[in-house]
């Protein structure tokens, strides 16, 4: 057997959490994040904007969650684009919304107030539905017996027939790249709502289908007249689900 030589010079490798926390610690970058979580390429001068800082400062953050490897950037022509790294890294940042505590924060018009609402009754996090819709098709999967609880959801028999009826097909293009069935813990809600490959799937069917509309400049989630009929009759949602709360912002915990 080889000795150890405590003179010899090893290197091993372990989670840095510390180093993802310190990113997302500054709240300019963690705004730059959940903004992303729209699935959307921004850019430098949009995120400014967006955060309300200097384009300079900006660029500073993003360099920084580039390199920490929360963004990824592309190049169109003269312009510089940043987006999520992937979908694992939006999971990851709704959980984290999830576990945080709440921070009051002004609300200053009756437009404020109405986004707001909205963007807790139904948003995009990056390819899913969130929000309370997104909670309440995942808790009626689940009642219907199309999730199951099994160290984590998954999709039964009856969820994969379920999904062939409305003609999505299970075996689709992103399932081979990330996890199946996922989820998230929904921040506005705290309970969790569906991701993964599924997730995506139903997301793009009921975008395509007219059942939800989203506008371009927001994270924001309308489900249609034909989307209330759909998820009444497809998954017996309350009407209560498939329209925003009259009060603003998530329950006292």
């Amino acid at each position: 057997m080889k000795r150890w030589d405590a003179d010899q010079e090893s290197v091993a490798e372990t989670p840095d959490l510390a180093a993802l926390a310190a990113l997302l610690a500054d709240r300019t970058r963690a705004a730059i994040c959940m903004a992303l979580l729209d699935g959307g390429a921004w850019t430098a001068g949009e995120l400014a904007e967006y955060a309300a800082v200097a384009p300079s400062t900006t660029t500073e953050h993003l360099n920084l969650l580039v390199s920490g490897g929360l963004l990824a950037e592309e190049r169109r022509g003269r312009r510089r684009y940043v987006r999520l790294a992937g979908p694992e890294t939006a999971e990851t940042l709704e959980n984290l919304a999830g576990l945080a505590p709440y921070r009051r924060v002004p609300v200053r018009s009756l437009a404020e107030a109405n986004h707001r609402r909205a963007l807790h009754h139904a948003r995009t996090c990056y390819d899913h539905i969130a929000g309370a819709l997104g909670v309440a098709i995942a808790a009626a999967m689940t009642e219907r017996g199309l999730l199951a609880r099994d160290y984590g959801l998954v999709l039964t028999v009856s969820g994969a027939n379920w999904l062939t009826a409305l003609g999505i097909s299970d075996a689709g293009p992103s399932v081979a790249r990330r996890a199946h069935v996922r989820t998230c813990l929904d921040w506005t809600v705290r309970r969790q709502h569906l991701s993964g490959a599924v997730g995506a799937a139903l997301y793009r069917h009921a975008l395509e289908h007219g059942w939800i509309a989203k506008a371009v400049t927001t994270r924001v989630l309308t489900v249609t007249a034909t989307g209330r009929r759909a998820f009444r009759d497809r998954l017996g949602l309350p009407d209560e689900a498939l329209y925003p709360s009259p009060a603003l912002g998530p329950p006292r915990t």
